[in-house]
C-alpha cells in the first residue's frame, strides 16, 4: 500500500513522499538513480538528491525502483513500443509499393496463393487476409538494434521531481485537495479519491466536499468505517448507492444495483428520512431520477423499515404515487405563462440555476423592464454562486456576441462533442456588458491576494479546468481549449493499444486542413509517406500490444492544421481495452534515436471514451509562423467498424472550427484581475529566482523556488478556480 501510495502521489504532485530509512552513505546510489531518472526525462530535485544521498544505499535502490516504474508509466515506457517498419521513420516505402510487395510475398506464400488468387481475380482484394500485412515482421529486440542511440540536446523534456513531506502528511494533503476540489474530476482523478478516502477516513476532512461525485465516494469509505454520512440532498444518497454497486457516481450511465447488506440499507434509507424530515422540498429533486430510483427500491424494500416514513415517501415519489413538483418545472411553466418575472423569482432560491440561465431569461424576456429584472437578481445573488459557475457564465457571455460563430459545439461530460447551428438571437448587448462586469467584479472579489506573483508566460494561455472532464489523463496534458507552445524539428505522435479479448485494430492518422478548414492531406495506413511525414505501418491486432507512429517535419508540414486521430477500425473500444493511450514527441533531426524515446515525450494521454473516433489534440501554426497546440480530448461517434480519416474529415474540421473560434477562459483572465492585488507581477524568463516566498504560476515548478512560495501547476490548477 505504501509504494501504492507513493505512486499515486507523483503523478499528482510530482513530489517524492520523504524516504525514510536508516541513515547511511546512498550519494552513490542517488547519483545513479537520478541519471536513471534522466534517461525517461525526469530528475531529481537539489533537496531530494541530498536527502537521499543521506539514507543507506538499500533504501535509495528501494525507492528507486517503484519511483522508476511510477515515472516510466506517467510517459508510457513501462511497455515495448515496435514499429511495423523496423527502420521507421528511415525507409517508409510508398503505400501502392508497399501493398504489392504483401502480395507478391502472399502469392510466395502456398497456404496463402490460392485466397490472394481467388481476390486479385475477382477485383476486390483484403488486406488484412495477406500474412506479411498488418503484423510485425521483427521482434522488438531486433527494432532497437536498428536504431542508433538518442542524441541528447538541451530541448529534451526534464521533468524535475522534489522532495515532499512524509507519506502521511502527503496522502492527506493529496484527499483534501481531491475531496475539496471546486470543479468535478475525471474517472482516474475520482478512482485516486476512492483510495485516498478510504485510507483518510479517520483523519482531517475538507471544510466543504463542494462536488456530489467526491461526496458520494467519501460516503462509501465512512459508511464502511462507520463514521457519519455527508447527506443533505436525496440525491447524495442515491449516487451513494451507485458507488457501492461499483456504478456511476456522476449518475450519466445507468447502474446495476446490488443486493446491498442489511445495515448498508438501513444505513441508506435512515439518511433519506433524515434528508426529507428536515427539508420535504427536497423530495422534488426524486422526479430528475425516476428509474434509478424504482430500481433502488426494489433493492432498500422501504416497506420493512417503517420506522422511516419520510424515505418512503422518496420512492413514493419516483412511483407516481405522490407529487412533488421540481423547481425545473414549476420553472419551465412560469416561462411557458410568458411570466419571466415569475421565473426569476423562482430560480433566485436556487442561484446556480439562474445563472445557468441567464442567456434564456434575457432571450426571453420581451422588453427592457423584464431584462432589467433579471440582471438585478443576478446581481443579488451572484455572492451565492459557485466559482465554476460564474466563470463558465462569464466564458459564455464573452462568446456570445453578434459577431460569434454561426455554430454551436457542445461536448458532454464523456467528452462526446456534437456541433450544430446556432438559431439563438443574440443577447442585449447592454446586459451582457453589465453582467460581465458583476461577473469581473465578483471573481476579483474571492481571489486571495497573491504578494508577489511570478508568472512563466507558456501557462497564460492555458484554459481554466472548469470541470475534470475536459482533460485527459496523463502527463504533460491540459485542459480542453488550451494552447501551449511547440518547438522542435520533428513532431512524432504515438498510439498504443492492447486488446483485452478480442482482435483489435486501432489506426492513427493525421488529417492537414488549410487555414479555411478544407483538406489539404493526410497521413495513414492508406498514405504512409505524404507532406513531408512518415507513418510507422499498420498494424491490425494487439494481444501483446501494439505501437503506430507518425513522424512530421514541421518546416515541411503544409496548411495551417494538423489533426492527429485515433481511429477504431474493428475490435474493442477505448473503454474496453486492457490499456491506450496517445502522445507526442519532439526532437530535433539530428537526435536520432528509437522510434519512442521517452526523454522526447512532451504529452501522454490515456485513451478512455465513448465514440469510435479519438481527438486528442491538435496543432496551429499561427500567424508568426510558430505551432502550438490546441488540446481538445474529444471524441466523436464515427462508424460501427471500419473508421478511416477519409470518411470523417468533414465531420473533424466542423468540430475543430467550432473549438478553435471559440475563446476559452485562461488563466490570463485570472492574472489580469490578480493584477490589481499584486504586490508585483514579474514575467519570469528561467533565469534567477526570488530568494522571497512568491506565488508561482507555470507550466512547472522551477527546482530552487523560495519553499514558502504558493505553487499552480497544471497539476493542481483547479485550486485556481474560486470557491
Amino acid at each position: 500500500m505504501g509504494h501504492g501510495l507513493a505512486s499515486l502521489i507523483i503523478r499528482h504532485t510530482h513530489r517524492l513522499p520523504s524516504p525514510t530509512g536508516p541513515d547511511g552513505h546512498g550519494d552513490v546510489a542517488a547519483r545513479q538513480f537520478d541519471a536513471a531518472l534522466m534517461s525517461v526525462g525526469f530528475k531529481l530535485s537539489a533537496d531530494l538528491l541530498a536527502h537521499l544521498s543521506g539514507l543507506s544505499e538499500d533504501t535509495v535502490i528501494e525507492t528507486a525502483g517503484h519511483t522508476l516504474r511510477t515515472v516510466g508509466a506517467m510517459v508510457g515506457d513501462h511497455v515495448q513500443h515496435n514499429a511495423y517498419f523496423r527502420d521507421f521513420p528511415a525507409h517508409v516505402p510508398d503505400t501502392f509499393d508497399f501493398w504489392m510487395r504483401c502480395v507478391s510475398e502472399a502469392l510466395a506464400d502456398g497456404t496463402a496463393r490460392d485466397r490472394t488468387l481467388a481476390q486479385l481475380r475477382g477485383g476486390v482484394l483484403d488486406l488484412l487476409t495477406l500474412p506479411s500485412y498488418g503484423n510485425y515482421q521483427h521482434t522488438y529486440a531486433e527494432l532497437l538494434a536498428a536504431h542508433d542511440e538518442l542524441i541528447a540536446a538541451a530541448g529534451d523534456r526534464m521533468t524535475v521531481l522534489h522532495l515532499g513531506g512524509d507519506l502521511a502528511a502527503e496522502t492527506t494533503a493529496a484527499y483534501l485537495a481531491l475531496a475539496g476540489s471546486s470543479t468535478p474530476l475525471g474517472d482516474e482523478d475520482r478512482a485516486d479519491l476512492r483510495t485516498l478516502a478510504e485510507h483518510c477516513v479517520d483523519g482531517p476532512q475538507p471544510d466543504a466536499v463542494p462536488v456530489r461525485e467526491n461526496r458520494a465516494l467519501i460516503n462509501q469509505a465512512r459508511l464502511v468505517a462507520g463514521a457519519d454520512l455527508l447527506l443533505d440532498t436525496v440525491t447524495d444518497v442515491l449516487r451513494l448507492a451507485c458507488a457501492l454497486s461499483g456504478g456511476d457516481v456522476t449518475l450519466q450511465e445507468p447502474t446495476r444495483f446490488r443486493t446491498l447488506p442489511r445495515p448498508v440499507r438501513r444505513a441508506l434509507l435512515a439518511g433519506l428520512d433524515r434528508v426529507v424530515a428536515g427539508s420535504p422540498a427536497k423530495l422534488a429533486d426524486v422526479p430528475a431520477h425516476r428509474e434509478p430510483w424504482k430500481r433502488l427500491g426494489e433493492r432498500l424494500h422501504p416497506h420493512e423499515y417503517p420506522r422511516w416514513p419520510h424515505a418512503a415517501e422518496v420512492f413514493a415519489v419516483a412511483r407516481g404515487e405522490a407529487e412533488a413538483r421540481s423547481l425545473d418545472g414549476r420553472t419551465e411553466a412560469r416561462l411557458a405563462a410568458h411570466d419571466v418575472a415569475g421565473a426569476v423569482e423562482l430560480l433566485s432560491a436556487a442561484p446556480g440555476k439562474l445563472f445557468r440561465a441567464l442567456d434564456r431569461l434575457l432571450r426571453t424576456a420581451p422588453g427592457p423592464a423584464e431584462r432589467a429584472i433579471v440582471v438585478a437578481a443576478a446581481e443579488r445573488v451572484v455572492p451565492d454562486v459557485s466559482g465554476r459557475v460564474l466563470l463558465s457564465v462569464r466564458e459564455h457571455l464573452h462568446n456570445r456576441t453578434a459577431a460569434s460563430a454561426p455554430q454551436r459545439v457542445f461536448v458532454n461530460r464523456l467528452g462526446r462533442a456534437w456541433v450544430t447551428g446556432d438559431v439563438r438571437p443574440p443577447i442585449p448587448e447592454a446586459e451582457r456588458e453589465r453582467l460581465i462586469a458583476v461577473l469581473d467584479a465578483e471573481v476579483r472579489r474571492r481571489l486571495p491576494a497573491p504578494g508577489r506573483l511570478l508568472i512563466d508566460p507558456d501557462i497564460l494561455d492555458v484554459a481554466l479546468p472548469l470541470s475534470g472532464k475536459a482533460t485527459g489523463t496523463g502527463l504533460g496534458v491540459l485542459p480542453r481549449g488550451s494552447l501551449s507552445p511547440v518547438d522542435g524539428d520533428l513532431l512524432r505522435f504515438f498510439v498504443y493499444w492492447k486488446q483485452t479479448a478480442r482482435t483489435t485494430d486501432y489506426d492513427l492518422s493525421a488529417l492537414m486542413l488549410n487555414a479555411d478548414y478544407s483538406t489539404h492531406s493526410w497521413l495513414s495506413y492508406t498514405a504512409l509517406t505524404a507532406v513531408g511525414g512518415e507513418h510507422s505501418g499498420d498494424i491490425t491486432e494487439a494481444p501483446d500490444g501494439a505501437s503506430e507512429f507518425i513522424n512530421l517535419r514541421l518546416a515541411a508540414v503544409p496548411g495551417t492544421f494538423v489533426v492527429p486521430q485515433v481511429h477504431l477500425f474493428s475490435g474493442e473500444g477505448f473503454e474496453e481495452v486492457a490499456e491506450s493511450f496517445f502522445g507526442f514527441m519532439l526532437r530535433d533531426a539530428e537526435q536520432r534515436g528509437r522510434p519512442f524515446e521517452p526523454r522526447t515525450v512532451r504529452m501522454k494521454s490515456e485513451l478512455r471514451g465513448p465514440g469510435r473516433v479519438a481527438l486528442p489534440l491538435a496543432f496551429q501554426r499561427g500567424a508568426d509562423g510558430r505551432w502550438r497546440a490546441k488540446w481538445l480530448h474529444l471524441y466523436l461517434k464515427g462508424a460501427p467498424t471500419s473508421n478511416q480519416v477519409e470518411g470523417h474529415r468533414v465531420s473533424i474540421a466542423t468540430l475543430l472550427r467550432g473549438i478553435v473560434e471559440r475563446d476559452h477562459l485562461t488563466v490570463r483572465y485570472l492574472v489580469d484581475l490578480w493584477g490589481e492585488s499584486a504586490t508585483s507581477v514579474t514575467h519570469w524568463d528561467g533565469g534567477a529566482l526570488p530568494d522571497e516566498p512568491v506565488t508561482y504560476l507555470g507550466l512547472a515548478r522551477p527546482d530552487g523556488l523560495h519553499p514558502g512560495s504558493r505553487v499552480i501547476t497544471p497539476e493542481n490548477l483547479r485550486d485556481l478556480i474560486p470557491a
